[in-house]
């Protein structure tokens, strides 16, 4: 299951990201993955959530994301929440490769996994494959 968390740049989305991954380390039963461009929320999520920077892993574009979530989520059955946070910069802002790649995520996620992701964008500037998720 997707979720997003949308708004411009500036508008609070990593901040509410954040309280969330930091609300679901005292809840969750399972293990938390936080996937980001470039290591900025190190000293602001708990250290119970596992952080992965997809610039060390030299993740560029949808369909190397793509990948790299499903690798984290092969390589691990007690994920239960994973946050992807400016899924548009990992994607070259390429809005169709962004509704594509989530749709594939949501395929592999299943509901056993929630997937909470922020786009930077207005509301009303994304495409329906992405709106959906709202």
């Amino acid at each position: 299951m997707i979720k997003l968390i949308v708004g411009t740049k500036g508008s609070g989305k990593t901040k509410t990201m954040i309280d969330m991954i930091n609300e679901a380390t005292k809840t969750t039963s399972g293990n938390i993955v936080v996937i980001e461009k470039s290591m900025k929320l190190t000293t602001e999520i708990n250290h119970a959530a596992r952080l992965l920077d997809v610039d060390e892993y030299d993740i560029n574009g949808a369909e190397m994301l793509y990948g790299f979530v499903a690798g984290v989520l092969a390589g691990n059955y007690d994920i239960t929440e994973m946050f992807i946070d400016g899924i548009l910069k990992v994607v070259d802002h390429d809005m169709a490769a962004a509704g594509k790649v989530l749709a594939e995520i949501d395929k592999i996620a299943g509901k056993s996994v929630e997937v909470v992701v922020t786009v930077s964008a207005a509301p009303e500037d994304l495409p329906p494959e992405i709106r959906k998720y709202m």
